[in-house]
């Protein structure tokens, strides 16, 4: 493929359509740069070569502009020493060199334009590459921005089991407390309710002993009265 159709095609290139449709824009876009990059070179040095070609073609138009300037002269000293004969044919070189002079304004009017295209393309190849660059950037950050989301993300989740694991275990422990609470309530209590059943019975003597005692006095308080 030829540098120029090359270049048509790269001008031509939806860079967005193509990304959208690799699947690995990131080794996409890196192809493309690399290529753009690649034609810029020979761009350069096709320009470089022409403008070379229209420095060459400025010298030789001088020196032909020289040799007009000098048949000229010479068919004025012709005609000076009165030598009309070789005037003539000084005049006829005159003339030779001066279509000499149009061919190559011709050619170096030529030149000009190629190398003006030239600049023009390369301008619009160096603008493309710039931006096809920044969406390179942007591409590299949406891609480390996806990463760090996808981490948080598998952060999140790990986070949200390791909390439900965590919240079960406390649940598990509670129904266990639980339970082992209802065991407990249970089971007889065989030490405090022999101490409380004898601490009624003393409890029980000792009231009565009171009462009998008081009996006992309040009789005797009613005999001596009587």
């Amino acid at each position: 493929m030829g540098i120029f159709t090359r270049f048509q095609d790269i001008i031509a290139s939806n860079v967005n359509a193509m990304l959208d449709k690799a699947e690995n824009p990131e080794k996409m876009i890196r192809m493309m740069i690399r290529e753009m990059e690649e034609t810029l070179v020979e761009l350069k040095a096709n320009c470089a070569g022409t403008m070379a070609e229209c420095k060459r073609i400025r010298r030789e138009r001088d020196y032909v502009l020289e040799a007009v300037e000098k048949w000229e002269q010479r068919a004025e000293l012709a005609i000076a020493k009165g030598r009309e004969d070789l005037a003539r044919e000084a005049l006829i070189e005159k003339h030779r060199e001066m279509d000499k002079v149009e061919a190559l304004d011709r050619e170096l009017a030529g030149c000009e334009a190629l190398v003006a295209q030239a600049q023009e393309d390369l301008g619009v190849l160096e603008s493309k590459l710039k931006a096809t660059k920044e969406k390179q950037g942007l591409l590299v950050q949406r891609q480390a921005h996806a990463v760090v989301r996808k981490q948080a993300r598998m952060d999140a989740t790990r986070a949200d089991g390791y909390d439900a694991v965590r919240r079960f275990e406390e649940l598990e422990h509670r129904v266990e407390r639980m339970e082992a609470e209802a065991d407990v309530a249970g089971f007889p209590l065989r030490d405090g309710s022999l101490e409380a059943r004898f601490g009624e019975l003393e409890g029980s003597e000792q009231v009565e002993r009171e009462l009998a005692a008081m009996k006992e006095r309040l009789g005797k308080g009613t005999r001596e009265n009587s």
